[in-house]
């Protein structure tokens, strides 16, 4: 089994780190139907660790997977699960730059990443040199209804 597919101990973390939140919760049960809801769950549970890279240039004007154009300038991420929208603050562990990102796009298709970052991001991260960074994601609030 894939290390992301239904059942996945990725995938049920993520189900976990959504069920924190009272906001969240709807958004859990669609990832997992192992992790329900709990009220005691802790508040670090927003925040998730890996492997983040970034991409640019090349993929600037492809359409995204939320139907958005990419914007290398902007400041985005893909998640491969996360909702459209999301807003996330990403730490570069090793230098502690941070910047906040807005989920737009399905990825990363490198396994052992969690996340890819756009390019306007990795340069605020300063990670641009390394490509790959260890990361941390927090998950500032869930996605507004209206948008994509």
């Amino acid at each position: 089994m894939p290390p992301t597919g239904p059942g996945s101990p990725r995938r049920r973390q993520l189900a976990a780190l959504l069920a924190a939140l009272p906001a969240w919760a709807p958004l859990a049960g669609a990832l997992s139907a192992e992790a329900p809801a709990r009220a005691d769950a802790p508040a670090l549970a927003t925040r998730l660790r890996g492997r983040v890279s970034w991409y640019g240039r090349r993929f600037a004007g492809r359409v995204t997977a939320s139907g958005e154009v990419f914007d290398a300038e902007a400041l985005t991420m893909a998640h491969r699960a996360l909702p459209f929208g999301t807003r996330v603050r990403v730490t570069n562990l090793r230098n502690r730059r941070s910047v906040v990102v807005r989920v737009n796009d399905r990825g990363p298709h490198t396994g052992g990443r969690i996340g890819d970052v756009s390019l306007a991001a990795a340069r605020a991260l300063g990670m641009l040199r390394n490509g790959v960074v260890e990361a941390r994601l927090e998950l500032l609030d869930p996605p507004d209804a209206e948008e994509p």
